[in-house]
């Protein structure tokens, strides 16, 4: 059966789910920033054997509706999804900002069967001393091109998009208004997560968490990073497992698993995210999936 859409709009936010079926415990996938459910499309498929596998659009993302980004409402969507199809406990999977959704999740449901959180602890955009292994010039010169390159980026998204460049977007994740074609989210809603705290760094939080939990981390630069960007990202990744590994060492119930990917590992490396997943699982269970 062909995985089936839709839509949830009994409620102030409306939520865009497609639901990829399967049998077993349900899992609930969640995209990262600027991305949709499509985000899923291959590793869905490689759970359904031993899941009931479903994704969503966060707020102001693909084909759901827009809201503020606000933690506490966001999981009150992830709750009327699970409500909506009767997941009653999921395991949550989150890449990137769905992963930090899943961290706030596990705080929230100390006693669910727990999440697993794809590269989603840290924004690139985080506080100086969030970096490790880099000097303190080197840095603070490096995260000026780094605001510099978001800056524009941001620049560009409050600007309708030209004809050429919308596509080469999916459709999803377009906005077609009077003034032109926008990228969703919206410009607004893209800075609010950009500045929130928690979003440039949820690694603290983990140490609250007493649900099972897995934290895949990459280990290579995304291609393609602008000017000398790419230069900073193995300070970030130091800084994660410098600040994460602790948190981890004498709580079983967290692991950390580090892939050789990018930061798109989902895209990378869809087996071998699907595999991490049922192993999780399984391992927490203590039992087949």
């Amino acid at each position: 059966m062909p995985p089936q859409d839709l839509i949830i709009n009994d409620r102030p936010v409306h939520l865009a789910v497609r639901d990829h079926g399967g049998t077993g415990a349900p899992v609930l996938l969640l995209h990262g920033l600027g991305g949709t459910l499509l985000h899923w499309d291959t590793v869905a498929p490689l759970l359904t054997s031993a899941h009931r596998v479903v994704a969503m659009d966060l707020r102001g993302h693909g084909l759901s509706g827009d809201g503020p980004w606000e933690w506490e409402g966001v999981l009150d969507d992830v709750q009327a999804v699970i409500d909506h199809l009767g997941l009653d406990t999921p395991l949550l999977v989150g890449h990137s900002l769905g992963g930090m959704v899943a961290v706030r999740w596990a705080l929230r449901h100390p006693d669910g069967p727990g999440i697993v959180n794809l590269d989603g602890l840290r924004s690139a955009e985080t506080a100086p001393q969030h970096y490790a292994g880099i000097g303190q010039d080197e840095r603070n010169a490096l995260l000026a091109e780094l605001k510099a390159v978001f800056d524009a980026q941001a620049e560009a998204m409050a600007r309708p998009l030209p004809e050429e460049h919308a596509a080469m977007y999916p459709q999803r994740t377009l906005r077609t208004t009077d003034e032109g074609v926008f990228v969703r989210p919206d410009a607004a809603l893209a800075r609010q997560i950009r500045y929130d705290p928690y979003f440039q760094d949820s690694v603290a939080a983990v140490a609250d968490i007493r649900c099972p939990a897995l934290f895949v981390l990459a280990t290579r630069d995304l291609p393609g990073l602008p000017g000398r960007v790419g230069e900073l990202m193995p300070a970030l990744r130091a800084g994660i497992r410098r600040d994460l590994l602790p948190l981890t060492a004498d709580r079983p119930h967290l692991r950390v698993l580090e892939l050789d990917a990018s930061h798109n590992m989902v895209a990378e490396q869809p087996e071998r995210i699907a595999q991490a997943v049922l192993d999780h699982r399984t391992e927490t269970t203590g039992q087949g999936a």
